[in-house]
């Protein structure tokens, strides 16, 4: 950021979803800061309140934060499993190494002067990333569609308006070959 420095963006992403659940830009990426992003991602899921057979497991890589023994307490303190990728193996986060791709894709399009300025072009991408734009690999919906559960009932509406209106053009080219 200009005049400001680097700025990390910690990021939580349901691996089932592809649904961003909680994001932070941070001036360093510290466990503290991961901490902090575990938190704000287990407050807006519900996941630190609600009694689960299997509670949510952190996939990362082997940053410096990540290997941190501050990160491996808080998540014993949490119950949580901690995942790490093969080294020089970026494809086991395939799925969050993708959506950051795509976020510097379109958001570093800009310079930023502010940070405020960053996170709320930040925000409203994954605003739109979460609830406008369709996946291929979820059957084209959105991951708060998947997320949310509304998945099986958007897929069954879609199939009877596919019926009807095959059913609707057949009966317009019966009544056309007449």
């Amino acid at each position: 950021m200009i005049g400001w420095g680097w700025f990390y963006l910690s990021t939580i992403l349901d691996d089932y979803s592809r649904y961003i659940i909680a994001w932070k830009l941070c001036t360093t990426m510290k466990a503290a800061d991961v901490t902090d992003t575990l938190d704000l991602a287990l407050d807006a899921s519900g996941c630190d309140q609600a009694m689960v057979v299997h509670k949510p497991r952190l996939l990362s890589d082997n940053g410096s934060s990540y290997v941190a023994a501050d990160l491996a307490d808080y998540l014993d303190d949490k119950g949580m499993d901690h995942v790490r990728g093969a080294p020089h193996h970026p494809q086991t986060q395939g799925k969050i190494e993708r959506w950051h791709q795509t976020m510097k894709n379109r958001v570093l399009l800009e310079n930023y002067f502010l940070p405020g300025d960053l996170e709320r072009q930040i925000g409203a991408f994954v605003d739109h990333y979460n609830n406008h734009r369709y996946h291929e690999s979820l059957a084209n919906l959105t991951p708060a569609d998947v997320y949310h559960g509304r998945s099986a009932k958007i897929l069954k509406m879609r199939e009877e308006i596919k019926t009807q209106t095959i059913r609707k053009r057949r009966l317009q080219n019966q009544a056309a070959a007449a």
